[in-house]
Order: C-alpha cells, then sequence, then structure tokens
C-alpha cells in the first residue's frame, strides 16, 4: 500500500520508445555540434554539410544555413540508427557493443554510402588526424546510443522484476 502511494506522488515516467527516440535525437545534434568543432578547429576534413550534397542544389548549403539545417538531418537519421540499436541490440549487456556499433556505422558511411558525398574523399586519400578523429566521434556516438538504450531497458526489467515480486 506504501508503495502506490508512493508512485502517485511522482509523474509517469517517459516511455521506452519515447526515451529512444530523444536519445537518438539529443546524440546527432550533440555528437554533430562535437564534429563542427573538430572541422573548425581542423581536426578532420569532413564538414558536416555533405550530408546535404546529393540533394541539395546551391551555395547556401556551405553555409551556416546549411550546417544548421544538415544538424538537424544528422539528429533525424541518428533517431532512425538509435532505433535500429534498439531493434538489433538493446537486450546485449556491455559498452563493447556500444563500440562495435559505431564502427559499424563508421564503415558504413566512409565505405559504403562515401560514393553518394562527391567532396568526401575515398578512405585512403583522408588524412591520419580526419580518420582518427572520425572514429573516436562515431565510437562514442555508439558508446552514448548503445550504453544509454542499454541502461534504460536494463533498468526497465530490473523495475518490472522488482514490481513481479
Amino acid at each position: 500500500m506504501a508503495r502506490e502511494i508512493i508512485k502517485k506522488n511522482y509523474p509517469k515516467p517517459m516511455s521506452f520508445v519515447a526515451m529512444v527516440f530523444w536519445t537518438g535525437l539529443f546524440g546527432g545534434l550533440f555528437w554533430g555540434l562535437i564534429g563542427i568543432l573538430a572541422y573548425y578547429f581542423n581536426f578532420t576534413e569532413i564538414r558536416l554539410n555533405v550530408i546535404l550534397e546529393p540533394w541539395a542544389l546551391g551555395h547556401w548549403k556551405n553555409e551556416w544555413l546549411g550546417t544548421v539545417i544538415s544538424l538537424i538531418i544528422l539528429g533525424m537519421l541518428s533517431v532512425g540508427a538509435a532505433f535500429a540499436y534498439y531493434l538489433a541490440l538493446r537486450k546485449i549487456k556491455g559498452i563493447w557493443v556500444g563500440i562495435g556499433y559505431g564502427i559499424i556505422l563508421f564503415l558504413l558511411v566512409f565505405f559504403v554510402l562515401n560514393p553518394l558525398f562527391p567532396s568526401m574523399k575515398s578512405f585512403v586519400d583522408l588524412k591520419l588526424d580526419t580518420i582518427i578523429t572520425s572514429i573516436c566521434l562515431y565510437l562514442v556516438y555508439g558508446v552514448f546510443i548503445g550504453y544509454s538504450i542499454n541502461y534504460e531497458f536494463q533498468n526497465n526489467k530490473m523495475e518490472a522484476n522488482e514490481t513481479a515480486t
């Protein structure tokens, strides 16, 4: 009885699917901003605006508006990546799954999707700084998405087990 009264005092928690959405959106926006800073400080030669190249015409895509729109698109793509992780890997514990997911995303972008982006050099033509920075960004993004989703999944599972007993 006391537990029911205490639970009524707190707001209802966010659904797991909503948490995955917000994790993906925040992850894409935050790590996209870090990527923009990495480009600004010459750690990488790949601009975030490369996302717009296959679809947008005009010089605006290389200016601030293009950067903002690219960041929004990256956030939406990140929501898709978060749901892909949710569907395939949410039950697997550990940080290594997130690291592996980040590596898979890196390989997908730099080897499979590379022909879509004309200004992005092939992997062997990129500078070492760009490769290292990109790998690191994808790794921390994968860990962020993976660990956030897995932690929430394990937490919900433990809470369900406690209420069942």
